[in-house]
């Protein structure tokens, strides 16, 4: 490698290697800033038990299939206390988000992440069921999740909205168990509302 000497002799690096190791730093920083706008808010909770649904009031751990969770700037107005709004289904996820648009946008909204868990398909009832988790570490924002839409498989509303962080998974699923493939930002409130 050559060496490059500045007028007074000393060794110099060139101007391109500071330039180029400027630049390096800026992408590192933004890239950053990125991830973290990308989930921006609170890290998810585990849901306790004794938790009853913020949007129909159901007991959240007794009941099968995806919960989600979502955190509000001003929860309070929302919940009359300072905590995540918490659910028993993403449905109820969904329907709580839409009803109460118009007063405020969730921070971050969080849903079982069926990519990161063991679950279960319970096929001893009418319907077959999968699992229900409710551990911090089971959650995803729910803009990383693909969903599978009104499979054969329920949850705690029956019909169900099941999401994975690895698309691989929601494409198996959909192929064992049928339903529609959603990404968050398709998920209309006539979808919702629909499936309810």
């Amino acid at each position: 490698m050559d060496e490059y000497h500045g007028s007074d002799g000393e060794r110099s690096v060139p101007r391109r290697t500071i330039l180029a190791g400027s630049a390096l730093t800026g992408l590192a920083a933004l890239a950053g800033c990125l991830d973290g706008d990308e989930a921006s808010g609170p890290d998810p909770v585990t849901i306790e038990d004794g938790t009853n649904c913020d949007n129909c009031t159901m007991p959240i751990v007794d009941y099968p299939g995806p919960v989600g969770e979502a955190f509000y700037d001003d929860a309070e107005a929302l919940l009359d206390e300072d905590r995540p709004a918490q659910f028993c289904s993403s449905l109820c996820t969904y329907a709580f988000t839409f009803e109460h648009e118009d007063d405020q946008e969730p921070s971050v909204t969080y849903a079982t992440d069926y990519s990161s868990v063991d679950y279960e398909i319970d096929t001893d009832g009418d319907a077959p069921e999968i699992t229900s988790h409710v551990e911090a570490d089971d959650f995803a924002p729910i803009t990383d999740l693909t969903l599978v839409v009104d499979s054969e498989v329920e949850g705690a509303m029956g019909p169900s909205m099941i999401g994975f962080s690895d698309t691989d998974d929601a494409d198996a699923f959909q192929a064992d168990y049928g339903g529609d493939l959603y990404e968050h930002g398709d998920v209309s409130r006539d979808l919702v509302m629909s499936m309810m």
